[in-house]
């Protein structure tokens, strides 16, 4: 296959937030599809109008631009084989169910919702089958003109797949390898409904993936079963010779014992597993996200890259958007789920944190240091970044380590006042002061530190016992960086009113 021919499909459901094995989805359909110098397009599968979420949509488009997975064409970026709405593609649907009902590859049936769940209680292990599809109300056994007076009389009905038993279906897994499973255990699924007028997903996404010349098909391992029954349905509609190759992800696992990651492990262990926060429109539940914790998209990327892959050879763990797309093969991604370890996620962002610029930095931080009411100056913070992010593995951490450049002390830790603040201390920082006051106007660091402590030497003070009350008073706490670091940036002014607070109030 040509690298040229290459178009891959990223087709979500707007159910809800796109939880973080999505994203993974996605991102690997990305990496793909540039790997191959391919398309990726962006379908919204929302045929399911009973779980249609308001907004879903919208937060999907957002969080995958966040994250710098971008679409070649699809909902919100065009193309021309549109529309890429399946809600919108009614008219295209109808057409291949009657093609199917026309070849006796698929059956109309009445039963309702009530009679399937009595057949459900009264034999076991109940399915829609070859085994008791004729003992159900069907075309396959009702005179013709009773189904026509059925439907002219406006009795809702379901299409449903004829599924010849006893046939072996074979399936070519780019990650798993040739994997056959028997027709018969496999139901007569329903492939379209009367009552909204839409197809189910099994023949929406098969016919749009025809139409839209989807060359691979990159999805979840929880739709492994379902792919006996694609393969069947291209076969019925004479589509075999341009069948996508499909791949099948394995699972993103609990960080913590055995099954499938989930939002409650999430909120249990403090992490988020939405790419952006959402808040639920039903409940009002709100729940957090990577861009809202604090992280950087790069970072995310970089990480929900090796949950399930890796480039093997050696390669550093650090990769690149770009790095990714040239290493990225699909036949390296793991059979076995994969674990989520959260902890590696902020390892990611605190690398990311460092390699980043103070001026990027600071401007992702100053919509939240607007709030809380700082007039943001883009030179001084960044300044402030650079003395203290070596520190921060979240932007929220960062903040909180360059607040006290921003807002003096208006107490002081407790513990540390016990430990350093001694008798003396008030009149070893007063003369302190009066030194400083002599200084020149912005502190220079070296020139500072040089005066300070060779008047620490000439009075015979302790150095330690000048300098941890000395922190104390401009930072409040036993933290920060290199000290004259502080003051340089703080200047004359700032430092002399910090110190004379702390002698006021420590006494």
């Amino acid at each position: 296959m040509s690298h040229e021919s290459v178009r891959v499909r990223f087709a979500p459901s707007p159910t809800g937030a796109l939880h973080i094995g999505g994203v993974r989805t996605a991102l690997y359909n990305y990496l793909f599809a540039k790997a191959h110098g391919g398309e990726l397009l962006l379908r919204i599968e929302d045929t399911d109008s009973q779980r249609f979420v308001p907004g879903a949509e919208a937060y999907i488009i957002e969080a995958l631009e966040w994250l710098g997975i971008r679409f070649d064409e699809g909902v919100s970026y065009g193309g021309d084989c549109g529309p890429y709405r399946q809600s919108e593609r009614r008219d295209i649907y109808r057409k291949y169910v009657q093609q199917l009902l026309d070849a006796g590859k698929a059956y109309i049936a009445f039963d309702t919702p009530e009679e399937l769940e009595e057949k459900r209680k009264t034999v076991a292990n109940f399915q829609y089958d070859a085994t008791t599809r004729t003992s159900m109300r069907n075309s396959l056994v009702l005179p013709r003109e009773e189904v026509d007076a059925l439907i002219a009389g406006g009795a809702q009905y379901v299409v449903r797949f004829l599924v010849t038993p006893d046939v072996e279906v074979e399936v070519d897994d780019m990650i798993r390898g040739r994997v056959t499973f028997n027709s018969s255990v496999l139901d007569d699924k329903v492939l379209y409904k009367s009552a909204d007028d839409l197809p189910t997903y099994h023949l929406a996404n098969i016919v749009d993936d025809h139409l839209m010349r989807i060359t691979h098909v990159i999805r979840g391992e929880e739709w492994l079963p379902s792919a006996p029954l694609h393969v069947l349905l291209y076969e019925a509609f004479g589509w075999r010779d341009t069948m996508p190759r499909f791949a099948h992800l394995a699972l993103l696992l609990k960080p913590e014992g055995n099954g499938k990651l989930s939002k409650r492990d999430g909120d249990r262990l403090g992490f988020p597993v939405f790419p952006l926060r959402w808040v639920d429109p039903k409940t009002g539940e709100v729940s957090s996200g990577y861009r809202e914790s604090g992280y950087l998209p790069e970072a995310v990327v970089n990480f929900v890259a090796l949950l399930g892959w890796n480039p093997g050879n050696d390669h550093e763990e650090v990769m690149s958007m770009d790095e990714l797309i040239r290493y990225f093969r699909i036949e390296k991604c793991s059979k076995a789920g994969a674990k989520f370890d959260y902890e590696k996620g902020k390892w990611f962002n605190h690398h990311y944190i460092q390699t980043s610029s103070n001026e990027r930095l600071a401007a992702l931080l100053r919509p939240s240091l607007e709030a809380a009411g700082i007039t943001f100056d883009a030179d001084y913070v960044a300044r402030a970044i650079a003395l203290t992010k070596e520190r921060a593995q979240t932007l929220p951490e960062l903040e909180e380590q360059i607040a006290y450049f921003f807002t003096a002390p208006t107490a002081y830790d407790e513990k540390t006042v016990k430990k350093r603040w001694k008798e003396d201390s008030a009149a070893q920082l007063t003369e302190l002061a009066a030194l400083l006051a002599t200084q020149p106007e912005d502190l220079p660091s070296e020139a500072t530190e040089e005066v300070v402590k060779a008047w620490i030497e000439e009075k015979g003070y302790g150095l330690g016992a000048v300098m941890n009350c000395f922190r104390l008073a401009l930072v409040g706490a036993a933290k920060g960086p290199h000290l004259f670091d502080i003051t340089a940036l703080l200047g004359r002014g700032e430092t002399l009113q910090r110190l004379q607070r702390a002698i006021e109030v420590l006494g």
